[in-house]
């Protein structure tokens, strides 16, 4: 009998898995609260074992149509004069040219159209209680439903319903950075600059624009912030307007914008840390499991990773060993990538003038090859090496 696997989330940890799976013989289930694919969010730099996978997975003339490919990282002062940047090359130089910055939502929906002919999709639903034994996993469904599977999969991101549900509350794996992000979308806004992402700062506090295609702007804010954040849309937008009040550049023309938008997106930048990945017959992949904070630049790639390699893990082996060799395989590799996350935290926003002036100085000595590849080469090149499990399309 065909195994059955249900997958909570809908973004990209979840139908990369859907995917694997697929290629694996499992008939795959994805629920997602959300009502619809979500749209909006914010750009991603995506490469490295992500990127080659989703090669395999036939992503890419989707990726390119959809991606950018930034030419400058600058770094402006109070009157927009250049004060530091970079050139993007010595990326490309790392990479092999494999290296596209795209909007998250883009990515997911993608991935999630890839599974559409073999994958039942379950919007604006969720899982309100789960229990499992030797034999499966019982779910009840937020929207009233009962059913039953072989496997249940957490990738629901960093606020997983379903690690909370059978392993504890967010506070017992959460680890705060001591930063928050904020990103929205407008139409015609002036000044665009395509390719080039820039970045206003002051002690504690960024302001950025990034130019998207068909007249839009992409906006991000990332923040020196402690504690809860707002719940609601206005609550959010009136903490931000507060937060940045004072600031020079573009900051109140930005600010005016974020008062017509309906799409912010607002959470704490944060690392999930759990001393395991699996229950039983519950496995959590992704941000679920392991966010390495949304500052990292790789947590798409790292949830295409882990879809991969926990579907070819229980392809070649029983349901509990494959899922143990799952987290055995990849323990090591996300740590190091979480390690230098945390340190790379505080260059977007850093707490003091002398801060900002350091950070400055060491971005533009980026642009030197040699320092550039001792700088930032050892949190750009993967060092792992991911077996051929032989599934799906690519495969020997």
């Amino acid at each position: 009998m065909q195994k059955t696997a249900l997958i909570s989330g809908a973004g990209i940890a979840g139908p990369a898995t859907a995917y694997w799976l697929n290629a694996a013989g499992w008939r795959t289930t994805i629920v997602e609260r959300a009502p619809a694919p979500r749209r909006g969010g914010y750009v991603i730099d995506f490469w490295g074992l992500g990127y080659d996978l989703a090669d395999r997975m036939g992503l890419m003339s989707g990726i390119e149509a959809a991606g950018y490919h930034v030419r400058e990282v600058k770094i402006v002062g109070d009157r927009g004069q250049r004060l530091a940047g970079f050139g993007v090359q010595v990326f490309d130089a790392l990479t092999a040219g494999r290296f596209v910055t795209l909007p998250r939502s883009e990515l997911a929906q993608l991935i999630l159209d890839a599974v559409a002919p073999g994958t039942e999709r379950l919007f604006d639903d969720g899982i309100a209680a789960l229990t499992q034994d030797a034999e499966g996993v019982d779910v009840i469904f937020t929207g009233g439903g009962r059913r039953r599977f072989d496997l249940l999969i957490g990738a629901d991101g960093l606020h997983s319903q379903v690690r909370r549900l059978a392993f504890g509350p967010d506070a017992e794996f959460e680890k705060p950075l001591g930063y928050a992000v904020a990103a929205f979308e407008t139409e015609a806004y002036r000044p665009r600059d395509p390719d080039t992402y820039i970045m206003y700062c002051e002690p504690g506090r960024m302001i950025g624009r990034f130019t998207l295609r068909g007249d839009r702007t992409l906006f991000l804010m990332i923040f020196a912030f402690e504690g809860e954040l707002p719940a609601t849309t206005a609550d959010q937008k009136t903490l931000l307007a507060r937060l940045y009040a004072g600031g020079k550049w573009e900051t109140d023309a930005i600010l005016e914008r974020m008062k017509a938008t309906d799409q912010l997106y607002l959470d704490r930048v944060s690392q999930i840390r759990a001393p395991t990945w699996s229950d039983g017959r519950i496995v959590l992949v992704g941000d679920a499991a392991f966010c390495v904070s949304l500052l990292a630049g790789q947590g798409s790639a790292l949830a295409i990773v882990a879809g991969y390699v926990l579907a070819g893990e229980i392809a070649h082996a029983d349901l509990s060993q494959g899922i143990v060799r799952y987290e055995a395989r990849l323990r090591r590799y996300v740590a190091t990538k979480q390690a230098g996350a945390t340190r790379f935290a505080g260059a977007f926003a850093p707490h003091t003038r002398f801060g900002l002036w350091f950070r400055n100085r060491v971005m533009q000595s980026l642009n030197l090859p040699g320092v550039a590849k001792l700088a930032v080469g050892r949190e750009i090149i993967d060092r792992l090496d991911l077996p051929d499990y032989s599934l799906g399309p690519g495969a020997d």
